[in-house]
């Protein structure tokens, strides 16, 4: 069995679909990273996801056009997002109880509104044409080289978007006038708001950024990793995500390692299912084993720099 087990993670199948599997992970992380930047928790990124999964089939299925399906799903992020931030911020609602909401509306309120703009149940199978499907991208040179090319050539346009954002979102957060402001805003909301900083319309453009990146993450998952809207296939991905962002300490970089974990324990599961003699009850819970094992890690870390804080604090004084 460990024999099988080695040539089925030593593969460059195997690599792929790691990235394949942390791509919708990462935006909505990576949504989460911008939120708490700005001092905003958007736990709703599970039924963001849901929803704009569901929209950008539809969207994609009305035009025939994938790019716009694309597109309505991160339209349909960002006005989630808004309505939260509404809710939360203006007429003073936890902000927690705002994304349940969410989460609730995307796992049954989707079913609804299928069969609503549809008379479908519970998929969206028989609107999937290659229109809608968002295309693969098999880059030059790459493509030909063995193994790397196998692993890094051959995903979808969104795969490679997502760890572009990376960098882009670190870039907007450290080099520009507007990450200065978001950071100061979740650092010090009083002291931001001092020096003629909005923090009202800060935390508005946060949650509005932070709900685009998990509606990318939702058109991903049902564009191209499934192939078609169905109910429960975001699969706890938006929660995941927000332990990636807690374990990556809110920064895009660590955030992108942390979702690649869990993209890797994501492969696992489904590579080691396949094995003679491995239950498949065992393997599923691999993912949420890994997630409660780094968090525990996280925390650990988190009250030993709280303990030497306190204890040059106390040598200082």
């Amino acid at each position: 069995m460990f024999e099988q087990f080695l040539s089925t993670i030593l593969k460059a199948e195997f690599l792929f679909s790691v990235i394949r599997i942390t791509a919708p992970i990462l935006f909505a992380a990576l949504g989460a990273v911008v939120a708490e930047k700005a001092g905003v928790v958007n736990i709703g990124l599970e039924g963001i996801m849901m929803i704009s999964a569901l929209f950008g089939v539809l969207f994609s299925y009305w035009t025939q056009s994938w790019l716009i399906g694309v597109l309505g799903a991160l339209v349909i992020g960002v006005l989630l997002s808004l309505m939260m931030g509404f809710f939360a911020f203006k007429l003073k609602t936890d902000i927690i109880l705002a994304g349940i909401a969410v989460n609730m509306l995307g796992a049954g309120g989707t079913i609804f509104l299928l069969y609503m703009f549809t008379g479908m149940r519970g998929n969206t199978g028989a609107l999937v044409t290659p229109n809608t499907l968002i295309p693969v991208v098999n880059i030059p040179l790459i493509k030909d080289i063995p193994i790397l090319g196998e692993v890094l050539s051959g995903h979808s346009v969104l795969t490679y978007v997502a760890f572009l954002f990376v960098w882009l979102l670190w870039a907007v957060l450290y080099k520009t006038s507007i990450g200065l402001d978001i950071r100061a805003v979740g650092e010090n909301p009083d002291a931001a708001g001092s020096v003629g900083i909005s923090v009202e319309r800060i935390k508005y453009i946060a949650i509005a950024i932070s709900g685009a990146l998990a509606g990318l993450g939702g058109a991903f998952m049902s564009m191209y990793y499934s192939q078609g809207w169905n109910s429960g296939m975001v699969a706890g991905r938006g929660f995941i995500a927000l332990a990636a962002q807690a374990m990556g300490r809110g920064e895009p970089l660590g955030t992108m390692l942390s979702s690649l974990l869990f993209g890797l324990a994501q492969a696992l599961r489904t590579k080691v299912s396949g094995l003679q003699g491995v239950s498949s009850y065992l393997v599923s819970v691999i993912p949420y084993v890994v997630t409660v094992i780094g968090l525990v890690i996280y925390a650990a870390s988190t009250m030993q720099k709280v303990k030497k804080h306190h204890t040059k604090a106390q040598k200082g004084a």
